[in-house]
């Protein structure tokens, strides 16, 4: 165990990030919904905006724990194309795995932001904020999707990963922060004393108290 909860692994996350601090042009946007408590803590020890920025995995049919890719917001769609040949999935499966994804993917957003409009993202720079890296389909989906929308800079900043995983994104972002990226990985959840699932309320009630966050006044 590396981490009591996502609150203190964000705490601690916080403490890598001291560059981006009291900034006027950084956002932190969270990848829902485990992503949602760590990004929290990032945010307020930094004094800068929070949002969300949806994601949604497309799990093999079956084995859903296994990812085939994922999607995000703005119809991005990114693929294990390997993975998707090797287990013989086919077209009209993964259309409707890609389909019910994305009708959670629009719950989701009405649940969690309601009426209030995102955050601008074009000329900032977005630390993209998640509870941890196993594959990175997700994260890969969201960086593609935020890439459309011309941030400045984009930052990968997690608590915990496998290492091919974080290096996977040294390459595509201008700055990538892993806390740990223990050996052997084995699985996010195993390096946390409490991963009980976040639900759709804490969600909603941390993006509340995030946009009480006082601009610039930095505890990092």
């Amino acid at each position: 165990m590396l981490f009591h909860d996502r609150r203190e692994a964000g705490r601690v996350l916080a403490s890598r990030l001291g560059r981006y601090a009291g900034r006027p042009d950084v956002l932190v946007l969270a990848l829902p919904r485990g992503g949602v408590p760590v990004a929290f803590e990032v945010a307020e020890a930094l004094g800068v905006p929070l949002d969300v920025f949806l994601v949604r995995k497309l799990g093999v049919p079956g084995h859903e724990e296994v990812a085939l890719g994922a999607i995000a917001s703005g119809g991005v769609r990114v693929m294990n194309d390997e993975l998707v040949r090797r287990l013989g999935i086919s077209t009209p499966a993964l259309e409707a795995v890609t389909a019910r994804e994305k009708a959670e993917l629009r719950r989701r957003e009405l649940a969690y932001r309601g009426s209030r409009p995102r955050e601008p993202v074009e000329g900032r720079t977005v630390i993209l904020v998640d509870d941890g890296l196993a594959t990175g389909a997700s994260m890969k989906a969201a960086v593609a999707a935020l890439r459309r929308e011309r941030p400045a800079r984009i930052v990968v900043a997690v608590p915990v990963a496998a290492a091919e995983a974080c290096d996977e994104f040294r390459a595509d972002v201008e700055d990538v922060v892993c806390v740990a990226t223990p050996e052997p990985f084995r699985a996010v959840g195993a390096w946390y004393g409490d991963f009980s699932q976040t639900t759709d309320e804490e969600v909603r009630y941390l993006l509340d108290e995030g946009a009480r966050i006082p601009a610039g006044q930095s505890k990092a």
